[in-house]
């Protein structure tokens, strides 16, 4: 990409540091009451990636939404060194805002070494030819070319959909690891929502989340987003995803619980 301005990813990541403290700037508005959960995700992932060797790469992360961020006040990443190791390297965010929690993360990150390479078969829920492209109303999506199934005519991306960025993303393993968090929560909510309900009913939010970074992530070439709901119970429903690529490679796996009150 051109080195005259960083993409959208790079300016998120734009942080203010103080020793294992990074403070960045939130968006003043969104299409919601409370920051994007794939935002600060991506972002607490980018300061824990900010204390590690280039040659430890995002291996997974765990996070829970503890409450809702606000837009237009910083949030303090607090980054604790949980564990040095030759091969991995493990970190623990919090992410504070006005001085209250609003999400914790456990991330670890790993050398690349050779091994087995292997994958479950891929089942293809969308083909890219029987795609058309998706205008949401999220503005977090503004980043991303979206393709879904003809009928998806709401105001959200249900997956399966294909999606990549619209402009090129800096040749950097942690920041097209931080892209994809970013895009890996649209979608789980709208699935994890139980039969007989629409988007509109009741009230949801995203309760925790899971990445597993397989294999390298090329922002700006397309990838389809699988999503499964596994099971509803106490108001909660929990899914598991897969990202892959035109081949068919799995280059990434995600699992979310979402807070369905209805």
């Amino acid at each position: 990409m051109s080195s005259t301005a960083p993409s959208w990813i790079a300016q998120l990541l734009d942080f203010a540091r103080d020793g294992d403290t990074f403070i960045a700037p939130q968006p003043t508005e969104g299409p919601g009451r409370s920051l994007f959960g794939g935002l600060i995700a991506a972002q607490a992932l980018g300061a824990a990636g900010r204390t590690v060797e280039p040659d430890k790469l995002p291996q997974s992360l765990h996070l829970y939404f503890v409450r809702g961020g606000q837009y237009g006040i910083d949030v303090e990443f607090h980054v604790e060194r949980t564990r040095d190791g030759r091969s991995f390297d493990t970190r623990r965010v919090t992410a504070k805002q006005n001085g209250k929690t609003i999400l914790e993360m456990i991330a670890s990150f790993h050398v690349p070494e050779p091994g087995a390479d292997w994958q479950r078969p891929e089942v293809r829920g969308l083909e890219f030819d029987a795609s058309v492209p998706k205008a949401t109303s999220l503005t977090a999506a503004d980043f991303f070319d979206i393709r879904v199934r003809p009928e998806d005519v709401g105001a959200f991306a249900v997956p399966p959909f294909w999606i990549r960025t619209k402009d090129e993303i800096e040749d950097d393993a942690l920041t097209r690891a931080c892209t994809l968090t970013f895009m890996s929560d649209f979608g789980p909510v709208p699935v994890a929502r139980p039969d007989g309900t629409s988007l509109r009913d009741g009230f949801a939010a995203s309760l925790d989340h899971a990445v597993w970074f397989h294999r390298p992530f090329v922002p700006r070439d397309w990838h389809r987003y699988e999503v499964t709901r596994l099971n509803n119970t106490d108001s909660r429903g929990l899914v598991t995803g897969a990202l892959y690529d035109t081949g068919g490679v799995l280059i990434a796996s995600t699992s979310q619980e979402a807070l369905w009150r209805l």
